[in-house]
């Protein structure tokens, strides 16, 4: 019998209320060894929760019991609602941890087994994790197209028709004659498996939900004493940078995140480039800056010559306050002592990320999904390239339990514990 859990679902008191959460088979014995009579499944009651050790009256909660299997969890579960104090929590959670077959939940711990009782999939249990740590009203849709299972239906979608195509070929394969158990037998299944891979490929082909989860990255790259880090400040409303005339003050990266127009970035300072140095500690630094921006989403270029990408690179004329106006349109010329262009760049920047992150109508997938997505397609792809009728079953199956893998139904076991190690206790 599984061990029943236990865990403050609220926030850390004090509060006005505390939720503490009871999950497992001993869930309601171990309310009712609380509060005696318990109120009916799904109806709040009033209770007073006594401990049954000592028989002291601890609080006054509300109780709610939901019996399982239909639960968040799967199991019996039950909430008491308490006063916040921190007083009141401690001593109630110490009295659960009295009883036996109870124990502290670890962190996503109800989470995990919501899964593994098949109330969730394991892609709403990733959207659930980025929901929880969602900073911006843009991350908390795109991880709510995961809880409320908008991607489990796409993946479940392809999934089916997979499942009919195999259903098809295996049925060809079972009642073909030895002889010509080579040849496809329905040309009709490669066109279903085309519109398949074409509708994969097109999903694969959105950007990954990554860069809106944990932020577009914009460097800050050029020469020496360029004023990279005070355009940094300017930008991140804050004096994160150490600004110097001194060329080559900054020697490390500098990486500051900040949240602009609903949209989360990672600023990065570096180290001013330069063809040859005889400091150790700065050509460190301008190896760390060139690995930094050949990884940036956005580079802010600030140099006379032009950037050599063009595409992810916005070309600066910065200083203008001292250097005066200049005349190459292809600049867009800023000031970050006065201000000016500092509206315009952020404009310029945000152009730039709307390009690189998912539409708000897409379903975007992250890295573990993307390769499932990827694995399944390149299956397809090659069973369309075959005439063989038993390559293509065996590609069909490749290509399903990539699908399973990516919806948590096979293969899971190694990636849930890091995956429920960012979940708080309680969740």
């Amino acid at each position: 019998m599984a061990d029943t859990i236990f865990a403050l679902a609220s926030g850390a008191p004090p509060a006005a209320i505390a939720i503490i959460r009871i999950s497992g088979p001993r869930a309601l014995a171990a309310a009712a060894m609380l509060a005696g009579d318990l109120p009916e499944p799904r109806r709040a009651g009033v209770r007073s929760l006594v401990d049954p050790l000592t028989g002291e009256l601890l609080d006054k909660a509300l109780v709610l019991i939901f019996p399982g299997p239909a639960t968040a969890t799967g199991e019996d579960l039950v909430e008491l609602h308490l006063h916040g104090g921190r007083a009141v929590v401690a001593v109630v959670l110490a009295a659960l941890g009295r009883m036996e077959g109870l124990c502290g939940a670890e962190p996503g711990e109800f989470t995990r087994r919501a899964l593994m009782h098949g109330r969730i999939d394991l892609a709403e249990a990733e959207g659930l994790g980025d929901l929880l740590m969602a900073q911006t009203e843009r991350q908390r849709r795109a991880a709510m197209t995961s809880v409320e299972g908008r991607l489990s239906r796409s993946v479940a979608g392809w999934a089916s028709d997979l499942l009919m195509i195999s259903a098809q070929v295996e049925a060809a394969l079972d009642f073909s004659d030895e002889d010509d158990v080579g040849e496809q037998a329905d040309p009709k299944i490669a066109a279903a498996l085309s519109a398949l891979a074409t509708s994969i490929e097109t999903a694969l082909a959105e950007p990954p939900v990554e860069r809106l989860r944990d932020g577009v990255r914009v460097v800050l790259a050029g020469p020496r004493n360029a004023g990279k880090s005070t355009l940094l400040n300017a930008l991140v409303g804050r004096e994160a940078a150490i600004v110097s005339p001194i060329a080559g003050t900054t020697r490390d990266v500098i990486e500051v995140p900040v949240v602009r127009y609903g949209i989360a970035y990672v600023f990065a300072d570096t180290a001013g480039l330069a063809e040859a140095t005889d400091d150790m500690v700065e050509a460190i630094g301008i190896a760390r800056a060139k690995e930094t921006a050949a990884g940036a989403d956005v580079v802010l270029w600030l140099d006379d010559t032009p950037p050599a990408d063009a595409d992810s690179a916005i070309w600066l004329y910065p200083r203008a306050d001292a250097r005066g106006a200049c005349d190459n349109g292809a600049r867009l010329i800023v000031s970050a002592r006065n201000g000016l262009g500092i509206d315009q760049l952020w404009s310029a920047i945000t152009g730039h990320a709307e390009r690189l992150l998912p539409r708000e109508d897409s379903v975007a997938f992250n890295a573990r999904q993307r390769a499932c997505c990827a694995e399944c397609h390149a299956a397809l792809v090659a069973a369309i390239g075959t005439d063989d009728s038993l390559i293509v079953a065996e590609q069909l199956r490749i290509a399903r339990r990539a699908l399973d893998r990516l919806l948590g139904r096979v293969d899971v076991e190694a990636m849930l514990d890091a995956l429920f190690g960012r979940f708080c206790i309680g969740k």
